[in-house]
């Protein structure tokens, strides 16, 4: 018999501030959880779907300190021993997490045609697609 503890749960991020500090924070839940055996799947929408543009359209995101710049934020917490966005982002991905990006948010931005990050597989899909994703069983947080 299958108990709670034996099942796998699911952490479901909605990736939706475009803020870098959330983005990068989201990153270190999804690495965190997925390093612990979790399924993950970061669910990226509107201005947070700038993160998984090519090359590196994280640089570009806003932050919420005065006069910072994504880049600079990175180093600044990379030098303090802190995993910078590239390496979050590829501890994501070598530990399998699921990358998708909502197809309504491109639209909204006008970046449907925007090349995305090729060395990343990323699902296109809706609300619908995303909900269907996440189980029952899991959690589900909205960044």
């Amino acid at each position: 018999m299958t108990t709670e503890t034996d099942t796998v749960k699911k952490l479901s991020l909605v990736v939706f501030s475009g803020s870098f500090e959330k983005v990068h924070y989201a990153l270190v839940m999804a690495s965190a959880a997925l390093a612990s055996g979790r399924d993950v799947t970061l669910f990226f929408t509107m201005e947070a779907s700038r993160a998984l543009l090519a090359p590196s359209g994280w640089r570009h995101l806003r932050t919420d300190a005065q006069g910072a710049t994504a880049t600079s934020i990175d180093l600044t917490y990379s030098t303090r021993g802190i995993g910078s966005f590239e390496e979050l982002l590829s501890a994501c991905v070598s530990l399998n997490g699921k990358f998708m990006v909502c197809e309504m948010g491109l639209r909204a931005l006008g970046l449907e045609d925007a090349a995305t990050r090729n060395e990343i597989a990323i699902e296109t899909g809706g609300v619908v697609t995303f909900l269907n994703d996440a189980k029952q069983n899991g959690e589900m947080l909205f960044i």
